[in-house]
């Protein structure tokens, strides 16, 4: 019977991300000169494992390159190489290249031989071999080779299955060694009903002919040590066939083979793999999913007999079990959303890297910290925080910290620091990334917002107006273009991602002594908490992490700036009034501001109240896309389906505020609203 490998590909292909990722880690921690063996053995077995799946799956081009690496890290794990900074660079990049290399296995699209081979080079070039040759590790005593080759029997325990390994694997790898012939023992093999699947009866007999050493052979069983019965027997050079001592049965492993084509050469490509999402979750979170279908599976039983001949008497039962009913789903609804939910040390992982690699570039000496990374998130909040991440801490290190000299002469420690945090504030999530540096250069972005028309001559603007500045479109304070920074398109995109999910982001910085970005975000996109007004004859939700206030306006409070915009003096601050009903364009209840209520929200640091005709109540409501299902609506975020089957509009407070300002809005939007209506 064939088995079909190629269902198991995506498989590989994560668990290989998860290797890689571990392997740059573990690199990272790495210190010049030492390394702890714990850790040097997990960037091997990382690597070992790459290799042998990349073998099983006929990946032969990721399997060799990775064999040199392990190579290298074996000489390490044997005390007989010490962990330099060079040794570590070649590995780090290394990693990238097996990183890419996957990636065009997993697309089936042709990857950078030329890359793979540069850096096989350069190790090799490390181990002191030549381009080509098998590396072989360097030993105090002379390595035994065979000038005939081996004869090696493999007698795996039965327990090897449950191991994870896989017999054919290895009987691959040695196929690449040289000339082979295997034969399978079948002596221990059970009967048809006594066979247990998960259990191996076999062994195998190999003849490998060629001048192998042995411990090129024996590294291919390492990682069954312990798991098998091993015996290596040396071939003479003229060999006679292999004559089984027990019955055997010749068996055909498939090796992949490669294409030559000119000097190319190139691997058969693996199936592209569909693009597949998915995640990891623990199992008590999937345990406390199954207690809570077990209790509303109990509620709905104990709702099935109250409906069974009801009468007024069951009343008080039936309110008993639609409150357990409505506990019941509430406690399901935040389960599920645990499941989505991840730690964001997902997101915090590229940076050692990122930040170890731009300050050797910018010759920066620069320490990361980062704290909080077990705080959860909703996966889908993950997966788009991380672009504005990038760019945040890439103006850290390039724009915050200063150069080591710089440092020196303002009493500073030649390394600065830069440190991500995360933790949960209300419903948000907050991430801050601080560094000590120089701080904003706020006479710069003055100037620069001066000559770029931005500010008038003689305005002096406040910190908070001054730093808004660098969220402006092509604003740039770098004296020269870099690939790291300077062309201004790169704040404006960052608070733009972030608005998009609902969030913002707030900074802060002092001269000298550094800066810090505050991003906040909403847990989950799919669910927020809402605060039900209502307009007329429409019902919209306000999100409530936007909400400062709600209250009955004083008509002696009210007043107005040329006829056009309002203002309410709410303590010893003037706020804009924007009427929610003249802005989408419908008929309102109460248009006298004294009869009225006010919302005061904050969006984008600026603050203003929505009048609208009464409050609700406040609920969790569940965001369904207008754009996916209809187009987009400038102020509106999405919608909801409420509990009588209406739909109600969710507001996009920023939005909201945008489109107040121009003078088509009302107009545009009450369009816009009345099609949503119609529809």
């Amino acid at each position: 019977m064939t088995i079909d490998m190629s269902k198991f590909l995506d498989t590989f292909f994560e668990e290989s991300a998860e290797g890689l990722d571990a392997m740059e880690s573990g690199l990272l921690h790495m210190q010049d000169g030492a390394a702890d063996d714990e850790l040097v053995n997990t960037i091997f077995r990382a690597a070992h494992s790459i290799k042998g799946g990349s073998a099983t799956f006929g990946l032969s081009e990721v399997a060799e390159f990775t064999h040199h690496m392990e190579t290298l890290l074996d000489e390490v794990r044997a005390g007989k190489r010490a962990v330099a900074s060079d040794l570590v660079d070649v590995l780090l990049e290394s990693v990238d290249c097996l990183r890419a290399m996957l990636a065009a296995s997993k697309s089936g699209s042709a990857g950078d031989p030329k890359r793979a081979k540069s850096l096989s080079a350069r190790m090799a070039k490390i181990l002191g071999v030549a381009t080509g040759h098998v590396v072989v590790t360097a030993s105090a005593q002379p390595v035994q080779a065979a000038s005939g080759g081996w004869r090696i029997v493999f007698r795996p325990h039965a327990h090897l299955y449950r191991t994870g390994n896989d017999p054919v694997r290895m009987l691959r790898e040695l196929a690449e060694l040289g000339e082979y012939k295997v034969s399978c023992d079948t002596s221990r093999l059970p009967g048809f009903v006594n066979a247990q699947p998960e259990e191996c009866a076999l062994s195998w007999t190999v003849e490998l002919r060629g001048e192998i050493p042995e411990k090129r052979v024996r590294e291919v069983f390492d990682w069954v040590d312990g798991d098998c019965d091993l015996t290596l027997e040396p071939l003479p050079a003229s060999s006679e066939k292999l004559a089984p001592d027990a019955p055997a049965v010749q068996a055909v492993v498939p090796v992949a083979k490669e294409k030559t084509n000119g000097d190319k050469t190139s691997t058969p490509a693996a199936p592209a793999a569909a693009e597949t999402t998915s995640i990891r979750v623990g199992i008590d979170k999937v345990d406390a999913l199954i207690n809570m279908v077990g209790e509303l599976v109990i509620t709905q039983s104990m709702l099935g007999q109250v409906g069974k001949d009801f009468d007024m008497s069951r009343v008080e039962k039936l309110m008993h079990g639609l409150a357990q009913l409505e506990r019941n789903t509430r406690e399901l609804q935040e389960s599920v959303m645990r499941i989505r939910m991840m730690p964001i040390s997902f997101a915090f992982q590229r940076f050692p890297r990122m930040v170890r690699d731009l300050s050797q570039k910018l010759n920066k000496k620069i320490e990361l910290r980062m704290s909080g990374e077990q705080t959860e998130l909703d996966k889908t909040v993950m997966e788009k925080i991380g672009d504005p991440l990038v760019h945040l801490v890439r103006n850290s290190v390039d724009h915050g910290i200063e150069m080591p000299d710089v440092r020196r002469a303002a009493g500073k420690a030649e390394t600065g620091i830069v440190t991500l945090n995360a933790f949960h504030q209300g419903g948000n999530i907050v991430i801050e990334i601080k560094d000590d540096g120089a701080g904003l250069p706020r006479g710069k972005i003055i100037a620069k917002a001066r000559k770029q028309g931005l500010l008038g001559a003689d305005e002096e603007p406040d910190d908070n107006k001054v730093f808004e500045l660098i969220f402006m479109a092509g604003f740039s304070t770098a004296d020269q273009v870099s690939d790291v920074s300077g062309r201004g398109v790169g704040m404006d995109v960052v608070r733009k991602n972030i608005k998009a999910l609902g969030g913002t982001v707030d900074v802060k910085s002092e001269s000298g002594k550094g800066s810090t970005f505050t991003i906040r975000l909403p847990l989950t996109l799919a669910i927020l908490d809402g605060q039900l007004v209502s307009v007329g004859e429409q019902t919209y939700i306000v999100p409530l992490v936007s909400i400062v206030e709600t209250l009955q306006m004083k008509k002696e409070a009210i007043s107005a700036i040329a006829g056009r915009a309002e203002l309410y003096r709410l303590r010893d601050e003037y706020i804009p009034v924007l009427r929610l009903y003249g802005l989408f364009g419908i008929e309102p209840r109460q248009k006298d501001l004294a009869n009225g209520l006010l919302v005061v929200v904050e969006g984008e640091g600026k603050r203003v109240g929505l009048f609208v005709d009464d409050l609700q109540n406040q609920q969790q409501v569940v965001i369904k896309s207008l754009e996916s299902n209809f187009k987009r609506v400038p102020g509106v975020s999405g919608a909801t389906i409420l509990g009588d089957g209406t739909v109600a509009l969710i507001l996009d407070v920023s939005g909201v505020i945008d489109a107040s300002r121009q003078a088509t809005a009302p107009s545009g939007l009450g369009k816009n609203q009345a099609q949503i209506r119609a529809a």
